[in-house]
């Protein structure tokens, strides 16, 4: 097992500044799917998340109930609808994305294991999977294969265990998640303290970020900027190592004045920008 670590001259090595010329045609267009009734809320993060990544456009796609709660969330996001008023059924879009997230919030009902089948089936766009999407996989392991070449999955601990196995030691985590990655070819965030990306038999282990990320929606939010990424033109593992640095360099930068019991997900989207800076400076 090889080892990197996320530091900041390994993010420097990757980091794309802005072209000054640049307008929203040329930041890439992301797509986020998420939502269902009574978990709008990740859609709202992982889409906002994702604008304020550098993204051009972000377009949401969201089951009926969504509709309004995305537009006066975030009017800076385009929002598309399902047939469907509670959950995603039919996964249909005439956008051309140049990156992709499905998940957060998203659910598990049949007719959206069955919509998330379709979609990768025919999916060719540059895609990260985190949340319900993972434990859609999870119970239909034989669609796993139908996955792109470096799709980023983003699992917790529990979805992890979900898609590989338990384990009995961190040893046999890594061992068991690098296996997992290199039979699928797929980039795999290993979200935890510390967060770990891995791909094939490299490991690469982030630096940032304290506990003050144990809060609900930070999963959501790291989608989102990962998603935004990708649409940048930035590869899969840039991406993911790009997210997972910004993602806990926020609450690192946030830490002296939010304390670790009040910082929550919307924090890490609030001091975004001061993380991008601080890789800059």
């Amino acid at each position: 097992m090889n080892t990197i670590f996320i530091t900041k001259s390994e993010i420097l090595k990757r980091y794309k500044p802005i072209d000054s010329k640049a307008h929203k045609g040329t930041q890439g267009h992301a797509l986020i799917i998420a939502g269902s009734y009574g978990k709008m809320g990740a859609a709202v993060l992982a889409s906002k998340a994702c604008l304020k990544s550098g993204c051009g456009l972000v377009t949401a796609f969201v089951p009926k109930c969504g509709y309004e709660i995305l537009q006066i969330s975030n009017p800076e996001v385009m929002t598309l609808t399902d047939v469907q008023e509670k959950f995603i059924s039919i996964i249909t879009f005439d956008i051309k994305p140049q990156s992709i997230a499905i998940g957060p919030g998203l659910g598990q009902e049949t007719e959206t294991q069955k919509a998330v089948l379709d979609f990768l089936k025919s999916n060719s766009v540059p895609l990260v999977i985190d949340a319900d999407a993972l434990n859609i996989l999870s119970i239909n392991k034989e669609w796993l294969a139908l996955l792109q070449p470096k799709t980023i999955l983003t699992p917790h601990p529990k979805e992890l265990e979900r898609l590989i196995g338990k384990w009995n030691s961190e040893e046999e985590k890594f061992s068991k998640t690098i296996a997992f990655s290199k039979h699928y070819n797929v980039v795999i965030v290993m979200k935890g303290a510390p967060t770990s990306i891995i791909d094939g038999d490299t490991v690469y282990q982030n630096t940032t970020g304290n506990a003050a990320l144990a809060t609900a929606g930070s999963g959501d939010v790291l989608t989102g900027i990962i998603t935004g990424l990708l649409a940048q033109s930035y590869t899969p593992l840039d991406a993911a190592m790009l997210g997972v640095y910004l993602h806990g360099l926020t609450a690192d930068i946030a830490l002296s004045e939010t304390g670790t019991q009040t910082f929550i997900a919307s924090d890490i989207i609030k001091y975004l920008g001061k993380s991008f800076l601080s890789i800059t400076k």
